[in-house]
């Protein structure tokens, strides 16, 4: 055989198989993508649940040639999709929001002036030792989900949100909700997560900002009443004992857009990924204390 003719072959194989190559791939980086998006959320142990349990009805179904029950397996298969779209719910309002995110703020030198209102607001509550459950919204509107409140709507500055958190005021109790440069809502009541592993030194505070993540993109600053840590929660993580510089890094990381990052790979890291902003944050600080994460198998 002449390399002529190794050549032809190549090409006829290539021109054969490219396509089953290419459907393999897509749902493969699909299915990949998927469970990241998924893992760490409250839908993720129905999903571990639900393939082990089709893994081995289907290997019982195989090996002992039970053609009813594989009939079965069939009929409920194709009604799979509606039942993701249920149990899901959550998780997929969030991610198709924010497949459409727009820009939070107009202008970069406007978010990052927010960005500093939240980061002395935490400061001076810190402090003091003042709790605070503040969530910043972005393109999922929290009123859906957000029980209450006191319509506010006046400008966010540091002054404003320290008098509302204070002890003996009358709406100090609960969340407050920026969107943009304003301060929505007051004392607003979020949904709490319905985790069982969670550390069970969390109080309601935590609890409602992780639930509140949980049902919308929204970021959730919160300060600890007790000894005045600051925390966040973002997409179902709780992040805990931050440094101011720790969350300033990171809300820049969530609301202020990269001009530069423009390919596919890193608005996947962007949307699906949570923990390569940690990595990421200690390169660029070293000799900064590491954050403690409320992650599913690491609750301290």
């Amino acid at each position: 055989m002449t390399i002529l003719d190794i050549l032809r072959t190549v090409w006829t194989l290539l021109q054969i198989g490219w396509r089953p190559a290419l459907e393999i791939t897509i749902l493969a980086v699909g299915i990949y993508y998927t469970l990241i998006f998924v893992r760490g959320t409250r839908g993720w142990p129905i999903v571990v649940g639900f393939l082990m349990v089709l893994l081995v009805l289907t290997v019982v179904t195989w090996a002992l040639e039970l053609r009813v029950l594989l009939w079965l397996l069939t009929k409920f298969l194709t009604g799979l999709a509606i039942a993701v779209l249920v149990i899901f719910q959550p998780e997929l309002r969030r991610m198709l929001a924010e497949l459409g995110n727009l820009p939070l703020f107009t202008s970069a030198t406007e978010t990052r002036e927010n960005i500093e209102v939240i980061i002395q607001t935490a400061e001076r509550l810190s402090e003091v030792k003042i709790g605070a459950l503040i969530a910043i919204e972005q393109s999922i509107q929290l009123a859906e989900v957000v029980e209450s409140g006191v319509a506010v709507d006046c400008q966010a500055t540091p002054e404003m949100l320290e008098t509302i958190f204070f002890p003996n005021n009358a709406i100090h109790d609960g969340g407050v909700i920026i969107r943009g440069d304003r301060i929505a809502k007051a004392a607003c009541i979020f949904p709490l997560t319905r985790r069982q592993d969670l550390n069970p030194s969390l109080g309601t505070r935590h609890r409602a900002a992780i639930g509140l993540s949980e049902e919308t993109d929204a970021v959730v600053v919160v300060v600890s009443e007790e000894t005045g840590a600051i925390s966040y929660a973002y997409k179902g993580q709780l992040v805990r004992g931050l440094s101011l510089e720790h969350l300033r890094a990171f809300l820049t990381t969530v609301f202020v857009k990269d001009p530069r990052s423009h390919s596919l790979t890193e608005w996947l890291r962007t949307r699906l990924g949570f923990g390569w902003f940690h990595r990421r944050v200690a390169a660029a600080k070293p000799g900064a204390p590491a954050a403690k994460a409320e992650t599913r198998h690491q609750t301290g």
